[in-house]
């Protein structure tokens, strides 16, 4: 690999704009997040981050600007387009089924079935190889669920939001991008979340994190960037940073 491959990054934004009627939600944005390492995505209430990354994510069309994978131009329309592109998301909802179990939750929409000759509504769903993949991905990322066949609604805060991070986990080649994937979690469940992003993040996704939690950015991310009313307005490396450097950003101070 050469140098010049090197610095390309995995996700590239370019200008990004959106608008909602009269709201300019998000004004000439660009980010970049690279292989390897997790990019926070830090603001206030409104500040354009839910927005920015549902259009990562194909939820919005951006109005301008442009999305690039691996330096080359995604034409992402729809969250199906985004997933063909190799990005993955967790929102906040999880958008878990309560009613099934991990290998159902996982293969939601994307089931194997077979054999390919025939019609795919006359295909037969192979079940025992969607269990033996699910299970070796969370044994992998070191997920421990009460009970393999357990049903979801079922399980605690932290099991639920680790079987959705394994989810994206299963199925992003590129980019996984994670809203508040701590909110409403306990100490221990919220250290076990992260410890799956620094996973993610090990295994050579580009990883963004979206999070209120200062500690938790100081913690795992290798740069944040931060947005205000729809305008990127900073970007630091935790590590080089105080705390009270990365609010002043945020709050306009």
């Amino acid at each position: 690999m050469t140098a010049t491959t090197e610095m390309i990054p995995t996700l590239t934004v370019r200008g990004a704009v959106k608008r909602f009627g009269a709201v300019l939600a998000i004004d000439n944005v660009s980010i970049t997040a690279n292989a390897g390492e997790v990019t926070a995505l830090l603001g206030d209430n409104g500040a354009g981050k839910s927005t920015l990354i549902k259009c990562i994510s194909g939820v919005h069309r951006l109005d301008a600007g442009s999305i690039e994978i691996d330096g080359l131009a995604q034409p992402i329309h729809s969250p199906a387009g985004a997933r063909r592109a190799g990005i993955e998301t967790v929102y906040q909802d999880l958008a878990l089924f309560d009613n099934m179990d991990a290998t159902a939750n996982f293969y939601a929409g994307r089931e194997l079935a077979g054999p390919a000759w025939l019609p795919r509504p006359l295909q037969w769903v192979r079940r025992r190889e969607m269990e033996s993949a699910t299970q070796d991905l969370l044994d992998r990322l070191k997920v421990v669920l009460p009970s393999f066949s357990a049903q979801i609604g079922l399980m605690s805060g932290g099991q639920r939001q680790a079987v959705a991070v394994a989810r994206a986990a299963a199925f992003a080649r590129k980019v996984v991008i994670l809203d508040e994937p701590t909110a409403a979690l306990g100490l221990r469940e919220s250290r076990q979340v992260l410890n799956l992003v620094e996973r993610l993040r090990d295994q050579g996704n580009a990883v963004i994190l979206i999070t209120h939690n200062m500690e938790q950015v100081v913690d795992i991310a290798n740069k944040a960037v931060v947005m205000r009313r729809g305008r990127k307005v900073g970007e630091v490396v935790p590590s080089e940073a105080t705390r009270k450097d990365i609010v002043s950003l945020i709050v306009g101070a």
